[in-house]
Order: structure tokens, then C-alpha cells, then sequence
């Protein structure tokens, strides 16, 4: 509700009420003060109520107990006394303040208020009463029970047991809290029996007593460990008991009993521990990122109890950021991340032991820009001072500017949700601050800025906050004064303004931000100031000028403060306001101070003592000095480089508050600087001077604890302890062991050495038999002593005669890969009734209980390789001794192994060195400065140093072959010590490998002079012969010497030698090549040790070829200097298009009466052509053949002289036109024809040319290459290629290719024998198949009957012929066309396919034609002869006619 105005009580003094009103408080704080002094005096007689659990009684204190209240008293009278003071200071403040607003509302609210005070009064004594008493009575009670526990007493339980339900193979605790004077001594039972832990197995009870705390454990309790458990305890003043029951079940399933997990929780809590850890992230600008962790345990109202942090402020789920729970995760995902989303993110999570914790650190890099070299993106772009029409903006610089220096900065905003970005302003100077004005009260606005530099600009910045214009001192016109329980009364000074003209002007005119380019005027509004809405008009004179010029503005001022930008550099100016109304305008204000443009902004200076630390084995921590004085510091900005590099990265992409960092993502191994700058609005200073080069590596700390303490040998009074080293070694080597030991029987722990430990295996002596010793150890390295171990079990002290072998111990793996490790153990100490003969292993599986055989059949090695593992599990090995009485103890198992190939895993790499040695080298930057390379050969010890030789450098250990031979075959391997995770491997170097490592080792040991091109032989114009070779570039003091003939050649007349050494080039050029220069010339070079030896032999046809191709060059050469007919080209050939020879020459400079001649091997071949109009000569060879081999020669000659060219057509001249023949007879093959034959069917193409030796060919069906046999037969004659299919079958279709190749060229012809084509062939061939076998089977007449026979009369005649036919042909013989009948001369004889007719004394009568006819059902034929029988003395007709 609003008050009634009252104009006169504003501006006028405080009325006397209010002065009444702080009487009486400062009254009332007196009394307050003397009823505190007065409590002081507390009389003997004075009977006090105490409090008691529900009941009161009374109590009757004494003397001392007095005495103690009355200082106590003291004490809180001078606490209360402060209190009071302070509560005195704030009531007058509150008083003061009540009474400005109280003025004005007569005497009611007066009374209301004193009533008000008084009841605060009187309840603030009683709380302080209730509390003196409250601490005087705690006091007494502390100060009896002390008295009490310093005096003797008899024992009594503080805390008695408490009885315990477990479920079996569980640990039961049992603990009590006795108190007594002197500390008694303490004896447990088990249903009345005393428990003696000697008499049970080692570990089974372990019994402690810290200072009153008793405690009973009970290892893997079993059903017979049920029962009553007693715990006597007593001193010189008394005893006491106290009993507790332990009621051991079967395991029923986790669902049920206490093991349930509704059970653990409700009593319990839940216990969560990270199963992950978070790493960094390297995000990019407008790309999503995600942080998840894994717990081993759900978490219980996961959207409640887990946290997610940025730099320390709570984060929430919002529209890029979701904030997700799932079973056993949390994760925080960004959709589109920006550079402020960058920084330190914390997961927190409840435990019941405390909150924990994980960290790291995401870094957003700038997104790629839009131009090459373009900045990157300004970030926090944030509004401050907002008016209701001006605000100032500003914003962090970039860190990364790409090399270009960021000369400015443009703003852009938009209105409200529109969506719509317009330019509004450009930053002036170039700094991150800039004043926004002409914006609409009541509107909201958000801005974003891009970076510009001479590349172009910037990808826009992340959008600032929505804001909305408004006056900020709004509120604090309105006042609101509680009363009545919850009901308030509001008061607006409008309220109480007037209407009307302005009267007084705006006042304290003065300049609230001066910069390089503006200034920003402000000013009071006027008082009183009207109910009507004010503007303001502004006005500047320059100091001097003597006159006022009104300042323009495009829209009303209405905000108490303006930015001016156009103001000059150098000049003062004075301001004074206006106020103005829809009454009038006021006077002007008193003017302001001068005021001048400020100084340039310059960028801070960089912070000194940069330091950078060694972190983790990826991260380097940074430290420095904050820049002091600086309250414009907005943060730092970090870079890094690699040693030897001149460009620096940027780390982050926002400011870092602090002056610590950590800088992770780093290469391990790698050396690295780091500089830093400061961040403020005029932009990033400079870079700070960068840190010495550090090499990253694991910080040097202290060691975790050692762990699993096993017994590997035991006597009468002396035991061998052994256990295994810290996970964590701290970065450095482990320096020795600090071990304890402890009886029992007894308290104390006592020390065993005083000295570290080196090796992890102790002998403690002096020890008690029968009794039972546990142990604990620290590890000790340059960082100082590690954690306490936790206690091993208890082992007995009794000498051990088992003929069995005790436990292997230091079993350890190595070189773990995806599916494969190996593993290595040391023999036992104690090696029962005979020596050890071998070794079993087992493995388990992860979460089995089962143990496994490695192998079949024991092992006599101390090591071995396990293969065919499944990748992605964990096993656990162990290791046992055999022996001839058996299987021994077995070895403390190993941690579990995961089974996985590390993508960084480093693996020994084998080569040869500058000076030509044979190493073996592996290289672990991650490894510690502490650790050793430790080599193996074979597993069985360090290499044999006759044989190798071993170099150590920084991360790096090569084994040095020194004689490479076959005993240094084998396995090589290598461990990295006093690392925290295993770095290992292994090599086998096998006599292949050794012998090409041997061969480079040779050519690095006697290196060659890398030869570039070899002896080259060019003629020259003249006839000079040049022979140069090039090598590789070589040095001024290479060496050349030329060996012609087992001679060295120099420089000569006739034989020029050319050296150039930058070249690498050695010419030798021959004037006149004769046969003095037949041989070999072999030039040696050397350069340093490198050499190299090329040889170039002239001799036989190479030489001859060469001398005659020098005299033709010289001849060439000398008959251009003549007048005489020559040779203008050469004789060349040249092969036609229809595989013809040509063999051409030109003449020139002829006469008539010039003669052409043509030879063949010395002998004129008459058939050459010569043109003496064009000089032209031709010698035509029609089918070229070996016969045509030999030396041509044109010759021409006049009275002028003569001239002769020559043609060699031996050797490769030869083959080249018999190649250049096959090319053009492979071109002109016609495309492939099908045929029908009787067969089969034939492939062909015909050919103008075919040589066997120069042209080959080859078949192909459906691409696969066909070769000749019983059904495929390939042949070629001079015209034709042909490929003949007998018996053609329908595997037989398909493509068939033909290759014809003619030197390097090929041709390839196609045809498709399928489809039609292939039914055409086949029906060709069927037919003619069928016409040959009637040919070959009717019946014929062969040979036989000649074609006319003479005989003399009474002479016998015998005609004989083969016939031919299946089936067997009839047979019948004719004479004159008629059949002869065979009677008494007549006879015909058959004999197989012999038919004879014999005519016995034959008659004139008997001449004529005679014919064999022969008949059978493929057909018939006749075999005629015309006989002639002739007289006695007669001649026969065809002697007459002869």
C-alpha cells in the first residue's frame, strides 16, 4: 500500500520522536549490560535445576563447581560483551534508517515501534540466559568426566559388542570400547574357550587393541564359526565382560538378507567409487563435445546427489547443455560449444565418507574461419550499466589472432526474438569496451562482436545475455516497511513530486568513464524532479572559448548518463545538462570539471617467473607471478611449442584466472616451452620470456604402498617375506623397502631395518617359534618414504620340512599384447626333498574361481610365452614348483591382465647405424629418469658382452651387435623399469633378417658412389668419339683416375679428359677413334671413404660399329667441305604398307656424266634404281629373307671425286625390319572367320606377313590363354593365322581372342563363336564330316589295272588291282561293257582287297576293255584297261606306232 504524500517532511530535520527513540534504546543496552554483571555474583546457597534425558532433579553443586561456573562466566560475559557491541552498532543503524522513514506518521507507529523493541529485548535476554546456562552445565560435566578418566578406575564397556549375522566366506568384525585406569588386559572366548589364533590357520583370527578399541576379525567365516563371543577385560580395580552372538548363513543370492542391496543402502548409504577417470577434451568452436564418467555402484537420486561443475559454478541442463543420468553414468553433453564453455569441469559425487570428486579440463579452439588468416572469435561478450537507452558492452580478446593483428572490432545486436542481426557500432580504438546508445526503453536486446584484422573478419562471437533496457534506479525509489506478520506497506518517492516546470537543474555533472576515443558524461537527476518523464539536453564549451554549443543526439536522452565520441584530442571541455518536461525545460547544471580525452590503452605487461613443473606423463604444470596493479586484468592467455620450434600454439581459448595451469595433451618424451600473456580490454600483451625447455615426464613422488606379502621360506627362528612393489612408483626409482614386524602376541609394531631394503625379498631373524608374525612395508625413493602397506596375513614361525618346493615368487608379465604375454617367475627358495624339475601354470578367468593349466605337462624354463588368449578379457596366472614328491605352493597370483594392443605400444626396431653397425634399439619417452633398460637374450640373462655391447641414451637403450654371426640368433627383449605401467617388448632375429641387416651393413661400412648413369658413347659432328658417365654430386676432394688398358690415361691431344666434381660428371672425347683406342677404359672414383668403379668395354662388334659410325661422321664431316658429288642422306630402309623393302639414299651436287652404282657384299646389283633428276636411289627387295642379309652400298662418283654410303643389314639392323615387318603384318591382319571343315571348325585371319621368329601368337577362349592338343591344333602359314577345334562341342562357344606381337606391340582380334554362328559351323562340319566318310568308305578301285596291256596268244594273262570299300564291295568284271562269265580260261581270285582275273591262253578273240566294276552302298566304281593280243611274230600295234 502507498502512504499518503506529505511534501514538508522531505529535506527537513529528524522531529524529536526520533531522537526520544534512541534514548531508550542506549538506555535499555545499560540495563542489558549491569543484569549481565550482576549474574557474575552467584551465591554458595544458589540451587540450579540440570537437565536429565526426560527427567528433572534437583543437584547440589559444590565449592569447585561454583568456582568453575564463575569463570566460565567471566569468559562468556567478555564473548557476550562483543556480541553485544555489534548488535549495538546494527540497532543503531536499523534505528536511524526506521526513523527517516518513521517521520511523518504521528505518535501510533511510534508506540507500535518502542513495543516492537522492547519484546526483541526481552526475548534476545532469555536466549542469552538459556544459553549461559547451557554452557555452564557442559563444562561442569566435561570437567567431572576428566577427573574421573585421570583417576584409577576399574574397566567398563563405553560401547559394548554388538552381535553380527554374515553370510558365509565373509569377514566378520567384532569391536567394544572399554575404559579403564590402568589400560587391563584383554582375553577373548568362543563359547567359553579362549581363542588362541596359534592354534588355528594363519590369518584366520586377527586380534587388536588401539588405545581401548578391541577388535576381533574373523576371515571367511564358515558355519562352525557360529557361536557366542565373549570378551573379558580387568585391571587392578575390577573386570568386566561383554558377549555378542555371530550367527553364520549359507549364501541364499543377493536379493535376499543382508546382502541385499535395499538392505546395504538403507543401512549403509550408498558407497560410490569411479570406475573412470575423465579426461581432457579438445573441443572445436560450433562442434558438440561430451564428459562422462562410469561409478561402481548406481546412484540413488542420480538428478539430486551428482553435480556437474564448470570453474566452480553449478551446472544445470539448458538448451545446448544436457546434463543425463544413466545406470552407473553421468554425462554432460554440449550440442554447440563456444570458447566460454571452456574450463575446469567437476563431477561431485555423495559418499558416505565425503563427497568425491574428478576433474579435467575442456578446450574449445577457435572453429576454422571464414577467410584464410582471420582471427579467431572474441568471447564473454557481456552488458554492463544498463540504462534505459545506453549500456556498455564489453568483451575478451581473442588468443589466437593467425598471425594478423586485430586492428578493430564490429558490434552486432538484435532486438528482442526477432532473430534478425544488424551492425550497430564499431568499437573505437580497437578495444574490448564500447558504449551502445539510441536504444528503446522497455526492449530487449542481445549483441554479438566479431574481431577484424587486415586477413578479414572473424566467425561472430558467442551472443551476450538478453537484456532488457530499463531505469536501473527504479527500484530504489520504492521502500517497503514490514509490519503486522507478513503485511508490508511500499513508498515511492513519485509519490511525492510535484507537477510542473523542472525548478532545479541536474546536478554532479562529471565524466564516469574517460577512454582514448570517448567519454562518458554523467549526471543526478534534479530534486526534486517532477512526475513528469524527464530528457536531457547536454551541452561542451571548450576551455577558452567562452561559449556553450548544444551537443546533437539522434534520439532523446532519457538515461542519466551519455557517451560522447567525436570529442577532439588535446582540447578541454567543460559540460553542463538541462532537464526537460512537457512543462519546460530547467537550468542549466553547474558546469562539469574539464574534461580531456584519456591516454592510448595499452596492454599489460606480461607476468614474470613463468615456471613449468613436470605433471603426469602428458601434462606440465605452469606457475608465474600475477601482474600486481592491474585490476583491468581480465586473465591470461597460454602458449606452448615444441623445443626447436619457432611457432607458437595457443593452449586456451578463454582467460585463465589464477597464476597456476595445467597443461595436458602433450607428447610424452617430448620437449616443450611455454610463455604467457596478459588479458585485459585493450587487448593480449605481450608474450612473457618462454620457461627453459622441460621434457615431459611423471613428476618425481612418493610411492604408493608395496602389497600381497607372501612366505617364501621358514626356519626355527627366521622367515623370507616377499611382496610385490607399488603400483605407483612416483616417477623415480625405488631406492629400498622399510619393513615392520609385528608379534601377535604383543601391541607393537617393531621395525626390521633400519637401512632400505633394495631387493624385495627380506630374511627377518631372531623370531619366536611357534609364534605369529604379520608384516607391513614402505617404499622409499628420492621423493621420501610411500604409504604404510596394509598388514599381511599371519604367518607362523615354524620350520618348514615339506618335501614339496615352496611358492615361486616375482612372477611377473611382460610384453602384453591382444592375445598373447609373457611370463616370468624366480625359481623357489625352498626347493623341498629334490631339486626343482619344472614349473605348472595356471590362469582364471575374470570373475571365475576356477584355475586352469596353462599347459599340459610341467615347463624347466623360468619363463613363458602364452598364446591364444581372448582379447578384451583379464586372467590371472600363478606359478608351481615340481619336484620328485610333487606340485609345491603356489605362487602369490598375478594382478589381473587385461588382454588388449595399446595403439601406442613401442616395439625394438632392428637397423644398421651411420657407422655400419648392427643394433637392436627401443625407445620409451614415458619412461621415468630413474629407469633402466634391462635386455634379455632368450630370457635367460643380459646379452654375452664379447658378443654385444649395450648404449644407453635419454628414453633410448640399443643393443650394439659387435660380430654379427649365428650365435647371436635368437630373442631379444627388453623391460622398462620402475615405470607404472608395463613397457616392454621383445624381437626374434632370425638368420634371414641377420643376413640383408649384414649386406646394408656392408654397403654402409665400404659405401658407393651412387652412380647416375653408367658409360655412354655419343659421335660426335666431326667424328670425335665422347665417353662420359654421371654420378652423384661429390665433394672438392674426390679423386678420378682413368684406366685405359691396365694403364692410367691422361689428358692428351687426342684424348681430352673432363673432371667436374659438382657435377658429378667424367667425359673423355677421342679426336681421331682409330684402333689405338680399342680396349677398356675403367674410370675409379673416390670420395672420402665412398668409391666406385665403372668400366666400359670396346671391343669386337661394339668397337667395330663405333669406328665405322666415327669415319662415316668424319667422311660426312669432310666431304661438306669438298666440291664432289655426296651423300645428302644416308642409306636407310624403310618397309612398306604391303611389307616391302625399301632401301633409300640421296645424292647431291651431281653432273650428267655422275655415276650411281649399287652393291651387295662387295658385288653390283644391277636391279638398283637411281633418279638423276632428284639424286634419289632405291634398291627394292620384294620378300625380305635371311638370303638378303649383308652390307649394302650405294657409291656415286664423277671426275670430281666420289662418294659411297653403307648399310649394314646384319645383327640388329636386320631384327629391327624383321620386327617392323611383324608390326605391319600384325596391323594388316583381316578380322577372324569361322569355317566349317570335315574336322571341325577352323578360326582364321589372313595376314600380308608372318615370321615365325619375329612375330608370335597366341589363342585365347573367354579370356583363359589356349594351348595346342588332341582337340585344339594352332598353326600359321605366310598368309594365315588359324586355329582348328576337332570334334567341336558346346563347351566350345563362346569369345575367342587372338594376339598377334610384333616386339612390344600387340594386336588383339575377337570373334564370338556362340549363337548362330556357332550352329552354321557346326552344320558345315557335320556335312562335310559326312561327305568324307562316304568318300572314304564306297567302294574304288585303287591301283591296279595299268591303262592298255599288249600279250601274245597262248599266253596267260593276269590283271591284278587293290580295291577299297566298307563294307566289303561287290565284285564283278566286264568285257566291252558286258559281264564275263568265268569258265574254263576265265578265273578271278579275291584275296582281302586284291582282286586278280587270269585269261589262261588267250586268243585274239580275248581282246577289248575289260572293266572291275565295284559296288557297295556308299557307291560304285569301274577300273577299266583295253587289252591287246597279238600274233607270233607279229609286232604289237602300240610298237608301230612308236
Amino acid at each position: 500500500m502507498t502512504l499518503p504524500h506529505n511534501p514538508g517532511s522531505v529535506g527537513e530535520p529528524q522531529p524529536p520522536q526520533t531522537m526520544a527513540v534512541h534514548r531508550r534504546e542506549h538506555f535499555r543496552e545499560e540495563e542489558q549490560k549491569e543484569e549481565r554483571q550482576r549474574s557474575l555474583h552467584v551465591g554458595s546457597s544458589t540451587r540450579k535445576r540440570t537437565f536429565h534425558t526426560s527427567s528433572e532433579e534437583e543437584y547440589q553443586f559444590s565449592a569447585a563447581d561454583y568456582a568453575l561456573a564463575a569463570a566460565l562466566v567471566l569468559t562468556a560475559s567478555s564473548e557476550s560483551s562483543w556480541e553485544a557491541h555489534l548488535r549495538h552498532q546494527s540497532s543503531t543503524v536499523e534505528l536511524e534508517e526506521r526513523g527517516q522513514k518513521r517521520v511523518g506518521f504521528g505518535n501510533d507507529w511510534e508506540k507500535t515501534e518502542i513495543a516492537f523493541l522492547q519484546t526483541h529485548r526481552l526475548l534476545r535476554q532469555r536466549r542469552d540466559r538459556k544459553t549461559l546456562r547451557r554452557r555452564t552445565e557442559e563444562k561442569i560435566r566435561e570437567a567431572k568426566e576428566l577427573r574421573e578418566l585421570c583417576s584409577g578406575r576399574g574397566p567398563w564397556f563405553w560401547i559394548p559388542l554388538r552381535s553380527h549375522a554374515v553370510w558365509e566366506h565373509t569377514t566378520v568384525l567384532l569391536t567394544c570400547t572399554v575404559k579403564a585406569s590402568p589400560p587391563p588386559q584383554v582375553t577373548w572366548y568362543k563359547n567359553e574357550v579362549r581363542i588362541d589364533p596359534r592354534l588355528f590357520p594363519a590369518g584366520k583370527y586377527r586380534i587388536k587393541n588401539n588405545y581401548g578399541l578391541l577388535t576381533l576379525e574373523i576371515r571367511r567365516c564358515t558355519i562352525e564359526d557360529s557361536g557366542t563371543y565373549t570378551v573379558i577385560v580387568k585391571n587392578a580395580y575390577g573386570r568386566a565382560s561383554s558377549f555378542a552372538k555371530v550367527l553364520v548363513r549359507t549364501y541364499l543370492g543377493k536379493d535376499a538378507g543382508f546382502d541385499s542391496e535395499i538392505y546395504k543402502r538403507s543401512m549403509f548409504g550408498p558407497k560410490v567409487e569411479f570406475t573412470s577417470v575423465l579426461k581432457p577434451v579438445f573441443a572445436r568452436e560450433k562442434e558438440p563435445f561430451s564428459l562422462s564418467c562410469l561409478f561402481s555402484d548406481g546412484v540413488l537420486d542420480a538428478e539430486q546427489n551428482i553435480q556437474w561443475f564448470r570453474d566452480g559454478s553449478l551446472l544445470r541442463s539448458s538448451g545446448r547443455r544436457q546434463i543425463l543420468f544413466a545406470d552407473r553414468q553421468a554425462s554432460v553433453k554440449v550440442s554447440c560449444a563456444y570458447k566460454e564453455d571452456e574450463g575446469l569441469y567437476t563431477v561431485r559425487v555423495p559418499s558416505p565418507f565425503g563427497a568425491q570428486e574428478q576433474s579435467a579440463y575442456v578446450f574449445v579452439r577457435d572453429a576454422a574461419a571464414e577467410k584464410p588468416g582471420a582471427p579467431g572469435s572474441p568471447l564473454n561478450v557481456r552488458c554492463l550499466n544498463v540504462n534505459r537507452d545506453c549500456l556498455i558492452l564489453t568483451w575478451a580478446p581473442p588468443s589466437d589472432t593467425r598471425g594478423s593483428p586485430i586492428i578493430g572490432y564490429s558490434i552486432e545486436q538484435c532486438q528482442g526474438e526477432s532473430g534478425e542481426w544488424v551492425p550497430c557500432h564499431k568499437a573505437p580504438g580497437g578495444t574490448c569496451r564500447c558504449p551502445i546508445q539510441g536504444l528503446i526503453e522497455g526492449q530487449s536486446y542481445r549483441f554479438r562482436v566479431r574481431a577484424i584484422s587486415q586477413a578479414g573478419s572473424s566467425l561472430p562471437s558467442k551472443t551476450s545475455e538478453l537484456v532488457v533496457m530499463d531505469d536501473p534506479d527504479e527500484a530504489r525509489k520504492k521502500i517497503e516497511i514490514p509490519f503486522d506478520l507478513g503485511n508490508k506497506i511500499t513508498i515511492s518517492k513519485d509519490d511525492f513530486e510535484e507537477c510542473g516546470v523542472v525548478r532545479s537543474a541536474p546536478t554532479n555533472v562529471h565524466a564516469s568513464e574517460i577512454r582514448e576515443a570517448y567519454v562518458v558524461l554523467a549526471w543526478e537527476e534534479p530534486r526534486p524532479r517532477g512526475k513528469a518523464p524527464l530528457t536531457y539536453s547536454l551541452e561542451k564549451s571548450v576551455i577558452g572559448s567562452g561559449t556553450w554549443e548544444a551537443i546533437s543526439s539522434e534520439t532523446p536522452v532519457k538515461s542519466t548518463r551519455f557517451a560522447l565520441l567525436d570529442l577532439e584530442k588535446g582540447k578541454s571541455y567543460v559540460f553542463r545538462v538541462r532537464a526537460i518536461n512537457q512543462y519546460g525545460m530547467s537550468d542549466p547544471s553547474e558546469p562539469s570539471e574539464p574534461v580531456t580525452l584519456g591516454k592510448k590503452q595499452v596492454t599489460l605487461p606480461p607476468p614474470t617467473q613463468v615456471q613449468a613443473f613436470r605433471d603426469t606423463q602428458t601434462s606440465i604444470s605452469l606457475t608465474w607471478n600475477p601482474v600486481k596493479d592491474a585490476p583491468e586484468l581480465l586473465g591470461y592467455y597460454i602458449y606452448s611449442r615444441e623445443a626447436g620450434s619457432s611457432e607458437w600454439q595457443t593452449v586456451n581459448n578463454k582467460p585463465i584466472q589464477g597464476n597456476r595451469f595445467t597443461v595436458p595433451g602433450l607428447k610424452t618424451g617430448k620437449e616443450y616451452e611455454f610463455c604467457v600473456s596478459s588479458v585485459s580490454e585493450a587487448g593480449v600483451g605481450e608474450h612473457s620470456e618462454a620457461t627453459e625447455p622441460i621434457r615431459v615426464k611423471q613428476a618425481l613422488a612418493t610411492p604408493s604402498a608395496p602389497y600381497d606379502f607372501t612366505l617364501l621360506n621358514c626356519g626355527k627362528k627366521d622367515m623370507v617375506i616377499g611382496w610385490k612393489p607399488p603400483k605407483r612408483r612416483g616417477g623415480g626409482k625405488i631406492l629400498g623397502y622399510f619393513l615392520d614386524q609385528h608379534d601377535s602376541d604383543e601391541l607393537d609394531w617393531h621395525p626390521v631395518n633400519q637401512q632400505p631394503i633394495p631387493a624385495r625379498v627380506c630374511k627377518i631373524g631372531n623370531l619366536h617359534e611357534g609364534h605369529f608374525y604379520e608384516f607391513r612395508a614402505r617404499a622409499a625413493n628420492w621423493a621420501g618414504v610411500g604409504e604404510l602397506s596394509a598388514p599381511s596375513s599371519l604367518f607362523e614361525c615354524k620350520e618348514w620340512t615339506m618335501p614339496q618346493p615352496g611358492p615361486p615368487y616375482d612372477v611377473r608379465v611382460s610384453e602384453v599384447q591382444a592375445t598373447s604375454l609373457m611370463l616370468q617367475w624366480e625359481s623357489p627358495l625352498y626347493t623341498g626333498a629334490g631339486p626343482v624339475t619344472g614349473f605348472c601354470i595356471s590362469y582364471q578367468e575374470e570373475g571365475s574361481e576356477q584355475w586352469k593349466p596353462v599347459t599340459p605337462h610341467p615347463i624347466s624354463d623360468n619363463h613363458l610365452r602364452i598364446s591364444d588368449l581372448e582379447s578384451g578379457k583379464s586372467y590371472v596366472f600363478r606359478v608351481q614348483a615340481v619336484n620328485s614328491a610333487g606340485l609345491g605352493q603356489p605362487s602369490m597370483p598375478t594382478d589381473p591382465v587385461l588382454l588388449e594392443d595399446k595403439p601406442d605400444a613401442r616395439q625394438i626396431s632392428v637397423g644398421v647405424d651411420e657407422e655400419g653397425r648392427i643394433y637392436l634399439a627401443f625407445e620409451a619417452p614415458e619412461a621415468p629418469d630413474s629407469s633402466e633398460f634391462q635386455w634379455s637374450k632368450d630370457y635367460k640373462g643380459p646379452p654375452d658382452p664379447q658378443r654385444a655391447k649395450i648404449e644407453d641414451e635419454v628414453d633410448k637403450s640399443k643393443v650394439i651387435l659387435i660380430e654379427p654371426g649365428l650365435e647371436d640368433l635368437g630373442t631379444y627383449s627388453v623391460v622398462v623399469t620402475d615405470a607404472d605401467e608395463d613397457i616392454s617388448a621383445s624381437h626374434t632375429l632370425t638368420e634371414e633378417e641377420l643376413n640383408k641387416l649384414k649386406k646394408l651393413s656392408h654397403e654402409i661400412r665400404n659405401p658407393v658412389i651412387k652412380l647416375i648413369s653408367g658409360w655412354n658413347v655419343e659421335v660426335l659432328e666431326q667424328g670425335e668419339v665422347r665417353l662420359w658417365l654421371e654420378v652423384e654430386k661429390l665433394s672438392p676432394a674426390a679423386e678420378l683416375h682413368l684406366i685405359f688398358n691396365e694403364k692410367e690415361i691422361f689428358s692428351s691431344p687426342n684424348r681430352k679428359i673432363t673432371f667436374d666434381r659438382e657435377k658429378g660428371l667424367v667425359e673423355v672425347i677421342i679426336q681421331n677413334f682409330s684402333e689405338d683406342d680399342k680396349g677398356s677404359y675403367t674410370a675409379q672414383l673416390q670420395d672420402g671413404k665412398a668409391k666406385n668403379q665403372i668400366t666400359l668395354a670396346l671391343v669386337d662388334d661394339d668397337f667395330d660399329k663405333l669406328l665405322r659410325k666415327a669415319e662415316a661422321k668424319r667422311r660426312d664431316w669432310k666431304r661438306k667441305q669438298v666440291t664432289g658429288p655426296y651423300f645428302e642422306e644416308p642409306l636407310q630402309w624403310k618397309v612398306t604398307e604391303d611389307c616391302q623393302v625399301l632401301l633409300t639414299c640421296k645424292v647431291t651436287n651431281t653432273k650428267n656424266d655422275t655415276c650411281f652404282q649399287w652393291f651387295f657384299q662387295k658385288r653390283e646389283r644391277p636391279d638398283g634404281q637411281y633418279d638423276p633428276q632428284t639424286g634419289a636411289g632405291l634398291l627394292f627387295i620384294e620378300e625380305l629373307s635371311k638370303e638378303d642379309k649383308g652390307i649394302y652400298r650405294a657409291m656415286v662418283s664423277d671426275n670430281r671425286g666420289e662418294d659411297d654410303t653403307i648399310l649394314d643389314l646384319t645383327g640388329e639392323a636386320l631384327d629391327a625390319i624383321f620386327t617392323e615387318l611383324g608390326r605391319i603384318g600384325a596391323l594388316s591382319a583381316t578380322p577372324l572367320k569361322i569355317q566349317g571343315t570335315e574336322e571341325g571348325i577352323r578360326i582364321f585371319s589372313k595376314v600380308k606377313y608372318y615370321n615365325v621368329e619375329y612375330m608370335k601368337t597366341t589363342w585365347f577362349h573367354k579370356e583363359k590363354r589356349l594351348e595346342s592338343g588332341d582337340r585344339l591344333r594352332a598353326g600359321t602359314t605366310l598368309d594365315e593365322i588359324w586355329l582348328h577345334i576337332l570334334d567341336p562341342k558346346d563347351s566350345d562357344k563362346g569369345k575367342y581372342t587372338l594376339e598377334i606381337a610384333s616386339g612390344k606391340e600387340a594386336r588383339q582380334l575377337s570373334v564370338d563363336l556362340s549363337g548362330q554362328a556357332f550352329e552354321d559351323a557346326l552344320a558345315e562340319h557335320q556335312r562335310l564330316k559326312a561327305a568324307a566318310i562316304i568318300e572314304k568308305n564306297r567302294a574304288k578301285v585303287v591301283r591296279g589295272l595299268p591303262d592298255v596291256a599288249t600279250i601274245m596268244e597262248d599266253k596267260t594273262l593276269c590283271l591284278t588291282c587293290i580295291i577299297s570299300g566298307d563294307p566289303i564291295p561287290e565284285i564283278s568284271w566286264l568285257k566291252n561293257d558286258q559281264p564275263v562269265t568265268f569258265l574254263d580260261r576265265y578265273h578271278m581270285e579275291t584275296r582281302g582287297m586284291e582282286v586278280t582275273i587270269t585269261i589262261n591262253k588267250v586268243q585274239s578273240e580275248d581282246s577289248g576293255r575289260y572293266g572291275v566294276f565295284v559296288k557297295n552302298k556308299y557307291g560304285s566304281e569301274t577300273g577299266q584297261v583295253t587289252i591287246s593280243v597279238f600274233k607270233h611274230g607279229e609286232e604289237p600295234k602300240e610298237l608301230k606306232k612308236m
